[in-house]
């Protein structure tokens, strides 16, 4: 009996489409540190899509390297970033922004959503100037590690929110694919653009071999950016092979029909399962899904059959 195993997103390589690209322009001579044309017209495709020319775009190796960049570059000292306790940043990041000096403020969530109560909450209890750190940042993701999605009204209620109260929204998209393309989500790459200060788009869980492009919205966040990049190690000099796989995924739609091939098949195996009773964490609105098995059953899958 062939096994198939769907823990992760990391199990092959990437869309053969992803690497036809990698290996047809291996040896254009192009420029480095992100000056490349693949790179270039990566970015441009990508605002295209969010019509906001105003928007930049960098492109890092992976997500963690992405949140801790953005967190760290634009809090000051005493500043601290709010998110639910499933939060990336909060469970598989190794203290990544702790060790930062940034204090994450956590919010318990059943779904792995934050609402507006869950960060109103924080401003309360940390208004005992100087003496706390001070909430500056709400961090999401979308869709959240436990596979649901924020909808369009959710996005915008959470920014309206955001703006009215001097912090800065920050969306985690290492699963962006999976949101914009599920089958009950009304948001839009130009609405990211518009209702957030920074997100990013993940390349490593949507097809390419590594890779996710930093979209920073917000005119006044985007001074010296590049600066960090460097600093932090993220600005590679080989650039173009993060680039040029953007571009191989935002051409013709390959980003988004990976992500709608992989919901579906999700959903699939989603609906496989209810017709035999078993329940589920949340209810399955991407392709991250969280079925409730006995320890007898969990035990027969991790044979070796």
């Amino acid at each position: 009996m062939t096994k198939y195993r769907f823990q992760d997103d990391y199990s092959e390589g990437c869309h053969p489409k992803v690497l036809d690209i990698l290996q047809t322009t291996n040896m254009v001579q192009q420029q480095g540190y992100g000056y490349d044309e693949y790179s270039q017209k990566a970015k441009e495709l990508i605002k295209a899509q969010m019509q906001n020319e105003n928007s930049l775009v960098y492109f890092v190796s992976g997500g963690t390297q992405a949140n801790l960049i953005v967190i760290s570059s634009l809090l000051r000292p005493h500043e601290a970033v709010i998110s639910a306790d499933t939060g990336h940043i909060n469970t598989h990041e190794t203290g990544a922004i702790e060790n930062t000096g940034h204090k994450i403020l956590t919010c318990h969530s059943a779904d792995g959503k934050l609402k507006i109560s869950d960060i109103q909450f924080q401003l309360d209890y940390h208004g005992r100037n100087p003496h706390m750190v001070k909430p500056r940042m709400v961090y999401i993701s979308n869709s959240t590690e436990l596979g649901t999605v924020y909808n369009k009204s959710e996005l915008i209620e959470l920014y309206s929110f955001c703006q009215s109260n001097n912090l800065l929204l920050f969306v985690d998209g290492a699963r962006l694919g999976a949101a914009l393309t599920s089958a009950g989500n009304d948001v839009s790459l130009k609405d990211m653009g518009i209702y957030t200060d920074v997100f990013y788009i993940g390349g490593t869980k949507n097809g390419a071999l590594l890779g996710e492009a930093i979209v920073i919205n917000n005119m006044d966040l985007q001074l010296d950016f590049e600066y960090y990049l460097k600093q932090k190690g993220a600005l590679t000099s080989k650039s173009r092979t993060i680039g040029i796989q953007f571009l191989a995924l935002f051409q013709d739609d390959l980003f988004y029909n990976i992500a709608l091939h992989a919901n579906k098949m999700a959903s699939t195996i989603a609906d496989a399962l209810k017709e035999k009773g078993v329940e589920f964490l949340v209810e399955p609105m991407s392709n991250q899904l969280f079925p409730i098995f006995s320890n007898a059953t969990i035990a027969f899958f991790e044979k070796e059959l």
